[in-house]
């Protein structure tokens, strides 16, 4: 029985004797019965013997559909070291090879020809308790553009994340990818490539799908089921959160969790340098859906500090692959479009003439963030502030060795992918932060769900913000290994605000929040399968006591 057999899998060999007799698993495993903790040391140890971090990634996936709680019991325990390879950069070159490095399905797959029955699709997913979906259509995936199906690695990393990081059962976490094709080229051509062979859909046909989609899931999960929008196309990406944040429990992380971290970092940045946020300038090179998320959040966090709107939009410019943004325009960054300030016609021209206090990259081009840009930063100021937040790793606009050896280590850097602590001539050890997403979503995510939230404003961005007791060690960010922790106090945080705001629907209100909280963690700990009575999916057990 393929229910019998798979059960093996949940505990491997750490299900007792009495277990193995009760499921009808005796003598189909070696008769040792081991701890979690031998099973964990198997599993480091394997991954130790691993250099390739596709090999790695490839091993961790496969350990996940065997034995999900050593799985994240492993993670946990070393996530400064496994995130780099379940999220960015790794998961992006997972990506790319998807097809080739294909064992079995993950997440749920709708396609455009699935128009009409996307709910009866969502009634075949096994789990009925969803609270949380994260939805891509592939079109950018990181900053290595259109990959169509192969994006399912970013829906499932994330989720991995929601759970590592923040506790959240992964049973109510469903990754979705939504297949209209591709513009790719080496994809259409490609045998192994496992979605429609077409050209992207960008016809009414895809937003009624989307529509469709949305739909089905408030109406099989319930109104406060979160909807998480991964990696759609800038264009999409902004159009779906103005259609939809309203009406639904939805967010973009690529706009306002991405935002949310680079405003966390200019925070944390300005008590090093001692300046308020209120008198920085701030010159974005890249002008697309993180760019503009990140330019309002640190406008709504200025106005918070007592300047005007338009005094705060005049401290921010942005130049992207066409210029520095000078004239009116009808694009979506049209608040931070000014007057031209003289004859720019390179991005060093830009950092001379509007002498930012901060660069920040998002542009997902590369290493534009030249030595001579660097060291113009190092000239102007005291303490540069230099973000190079485009992932994955070569796609970041500089290295941490760069920005610290150029600016005699004064700038305050950080970066989307990791990078190794930096040694400087004179014997000092700076270690770079990782503007990380999941320092935010996570935690967010944890508050939404526990409180029944149903729709995200971008005020929950601004308040979800690292505390001063958090960023420790006088970096920009706390150190991964500590990220449970900082999302679990970043949920109560949260949870705080939206019941203060009404904004939360699930009720009698908890009054403790942090006992709430973290009650509602989910451990890794193995489940014991010896209840009073026995329930497992697919098999029939006679009613027993324990002492039976």
């Amino acid at each position: 029985d393929e229910s019998l057999y798979g059960c093996i899998h949940t505990h491997g060999m750490a299900f007792t004797l009495q277990e193995r007799q009760i499921l009808g698993i005796h003598g189909l495993l070696p008769p040792k019965v081991e701890t979690q903790d031998t099973q964990a040391m198997r599993f480091q140890n394997n991954l130790k013997k691993m250099t390739d971090p596709l090999e790695k990634y490839i091993y961790l996936m496969g350990i996940q559909e065997r034995n999900e709680r050593l799985f994240y019991r492993v993670l946990m325990e070393d996530i400064e070291e496994l995130m780099p390879i379940v999220y960015t950069p790794t998961v992006g070159l997972a990506c790319t090879q998807y097809g080739h490095i294909f064992r079995r399905p993950k997440g749920l797959f709708i396609s455009i020809r699935d128009r009409g029955h996307v709910r009866s699709i969502l009634d075949n997913w096994p789990e009925s308790n969803v609270a949380a979906v994260v939805v891509t259509d592939g079109e950018r995936i990181l900053g290595l553009g259109d990959l169509g199906v192969y994006g399912m690695g970013i829906p499932v990393g994330k989720l991995c994340l929601y759970t590592a990081c923040a506790g959240i059962r992964p049973e109510r976490c469903l990754p979705v990818v939504i297949d209209v094709g591709t513009d790719n080229e080496t994809l259409l051509h490609d045998p192994l490539y496992m979605g429609l062979y077409q050209k992207r859909d960008r016809s009414q046909a895809y937003d009624d799908l989307i529509d469709e989609f949305m739909e089905a899931v408030v109406e099989k999960y319930g109104q406060d089921t979160l909807i998480q929008f991964e990696d759609f196309g800038n264009h999409n990406a902004f159009r779906f959160l103005r259609k939809y944040r309203e009406k639904y429990c939805t967010f973009n992380d690529d706009i306002q969790g991405t935002a949310s971290v680079a405003l966390a970092g200019l925070l944390a940045a300005q008590r090093a340098v001692g300046k308020p946020i209120t008198e920085h300038r701030v010159l974005f090179l890249g002008a697309g859906e993180a760019a503009l998320g990140i330019a309002n959040l640190i406008v709504m966090a200025m106005t918070e500090s007592g300047v005007s709107q338009d005094e705060a939009q005049n401290k921010i410019w942005m130049y992207d692959k066409y210029g520095l943004l000078v004239k009116v325009s009808n694009c979506q960054c049209e608040a931070f479009v000014h007057d031209s300030p003289g004859d720019v016609q390179s991005f060093l021209d830009a950092v001379n003439t509007i002498k930012p206090t901060a660069i920040i990259g998002v542009a997902g081009a590369g290493r534009l963030f030249t030595h001579d840009v660097i060291k113009a930063m190092g000239t102007l100021n005291e303490r540069p502030i230099i973000f190079a937040l485009s992932n994955p790793t070569n796609k970041a606009e500089c290295t941490a060795e760069d920005a610290y050896k150029l600016t005699d280590g004064r700038c305050l850097f950080a970066s989307g992918s990791p990078f190794g602590p930096v040694t400087l001539s004179d014997g000092r050890v700076l270690t770079p932060g990782q503007g990380n997403n999941a320092y935010i979503f996570p935690g967010v995510a944890l508050a939404v769900i526990v409180s029944g939230v149903r729709h995200i404003s971008d005020t929950v961005f601004l308040e979800a913000q690292l505390t001063d007791k958090e960023l420790a060690e006088g970096r920009l960010y706390p150190p991964l290994s500590n990220i449970r922790e900082v999302s679990v106090q970043m949920a109560v945080k949260v949870m705080e605000y939206v019941y203060a705001k009404g904004m939360a629907f699930r009720y009698p209100e908890p009054l403790d929040k942090n006992g709430f909280v973290r009650a509602t963690v989910w451990n890794t700990q193995y489940d014991s399968f010896l209840p009073d009575t026995y329930d497992w999916p697919g098999v029939n057990f006679s009613p027993k006591t324990k002492s039976e």
